[in-house]
């Protein structure tokens, strides 16, 4: 074999080991929107429980066709803020040669298919903070918004290696503590402030009731599946790329700095632990315990490819403790948010990015259009991804009050939303807590 083969034959090895990388990293996906169907419908009460998981499911179900139509052009033309770039953008359109089966592009599809999970991931994060009251319509409406627009374009600012964030500022997210977690979880928050809290929640000195789910066990699950599906959203974080070591090829994050799957093992395996134990330590909850994994995880996310593992166990132990605390605090200002997910993503993703800043400031980013990691940086960049996440969020919820199909009656929830859907979770008439 001649040189010039022995090049063209690894640069097709490494096309192929790309494609099907990132085919079985959007497979594994997969398991997430498995596990926040379980944990939601184990969250919710039993005349709830088909709607929590129907709601999960459309919102995947929609996500796929709206990211095809008009997703991923945002992600590629919208890096630079609100002034699209139309030729980059063109690749995007759903006409193009690249949004179709074409025997010689073998990479389009798979990255599409990643990011179309990582927008999936941003509805479900949503979808558990407002179960057992909001109408199915307005949920579906909002999904599509927060996945398919509000979350793309986050990514295209922080999480593309030409964003305007990432050449001005050095904004560093490996994981997407920000550009998933905060803009998923401060979403959600504009909306539960115009959606409200379930009937019985609050009572009328503003002190909160507990109200549990029929299957803690199904959660606990379904939690445990989110944190195995971790393992392909955070694989997917990671672009396999020519001019390794060996010449065969390299890892490298989002922004091109070379990186490791191994990097990459010990610090969610140290995340997932370090969140378990922190959120156990501090509540002796098994809800929070599993919970805390996610606490731990998106805590160390935005700077997991270059921890120190004991450092990430360290911080994700902090995120653990926090993450409950952030809970109560968010009840305590009458905010019914049924999961936590307010404070596991939003204020956990805020705790990723800040450790980054702190702990990977004036580490290089190994190119030269990108500054080193600032304090400074992250934390305008998290500025951002509050505002970016909370506005839309607050704003599209108002107009869906205001148009009166935001929040189901007093009569539907009290009989349960499952009748929305005139379907029975369990017909055999068992005897349950309402």
């Amino acid at each position: 074999m001649t040189p010039a083969e022995l090049e063209s034959a690894l640069t097709w090895a490494n096309t192929i080991n790309l494609e099907v990388y990132y085919y079985w990293c959007t497979a594994i996906m997969i398991l997430i929107h498995a596990g926040f169907m379980m944990y939601e419908m184990g969250a919710s009460r039993v005349k709830h429980t088909l709607a929590a998981g129907t709601k999960n499911v459309l919102a995947f179900a929609y996500m796929i066709p709206t990211f095809w139509m008009f997703g991923w052009w945002i992600y590629l033309a919208m890096y630079q803020g609100f002034t699209p770039d139309w030729e980059a953008g063109a690749g995007g359109v759903p006409w193009g040669d690249s949004m179709g089966p074409n025997l010689q592009d073998n990479a389009s599809g798979v990255f599409w298919g990643a990011f179309t999970l990582f927008a999936c991931t941003t509805a479900s994060i949503m979808s558990g903070a407002v179960i057992e009251r909001i109408r199915m319509t307005a949920f579906i409406l909002l999904a599509v918004i927060l996945g398919s627009v509000v979350w793309i374009l986050s990514a295209s600012w922080g999480w593309h290696y030409a964003g305007w964030m990432v050449t001005d500022w050095g904004y560093h997210d490996f994981g997407a503590s920000g550009v998933v977690h905060i803009i998923s979880g401060f979403f959600a928050l504009g909306v539960l402030i115009h959606l409200g809290p379930r009937i019985g929640k609050f009572n009328a000195d503003g002190s909160a009731n507990v109200i549990r789910g029929h299957s803690l066990p199904m959660t606990m699950v379904g939690l445990m599946l989110i944190v195995t599906g971790f393992f392909g959203f955070l694989g997917g974080c990671l672009f396999y790329g020519g001019g390794g070591p060996t010449g065969i090829g390299q890892w490298t994050n989002i922004y091109g700095m070379p990186t490791t799957l191994s990097a990459i093992c010990f610090n969610t395996l140290m995340g997932i632990a370090g969140g378990m134990i922190g959120a156990y330590t501090k509540t002796r909850d098994p809800f929070w315990m599993m919970s805390g994994a996610l606490c731990g995880v998106i805590s160390v996310a935005a700077g997991m490819d270059l921890y120190y593992p004991g450092l990430a166990f360290v911080l994700a132990f902090v995120g653990g403790v926090i993450g409950p605390m952030a809970a109560q605090f968010v009840e305590k200002m009458g905010i019914d948010d049924a999961v936590g997910a307010v404070s596991v993503h939003g204020v956990c993703g805020i705790l990723g990015l800040v450790f980054a800043g702190i702990f990977l400031g004036g580490y290089p980013q190994f190119a030269d259009n990108i500054p080193s990691i600032t304090f400074g940086g992250q934390f305008k960049g998290m500025i951002v991804m509050v505002l970016l996440g909370f506005i839309p969020g607050f704003v599209f919820a108002w107009i869906f009050k205001a148009l009166g199909i935001l929040r189901a009656s007093d009569g539907v929830q009290e009989v349960g939303m499952d009748v929305e859907i005139e379907a029975m979770a369990y017909p055999e008439d068992i005897k349950t807590i309402n």
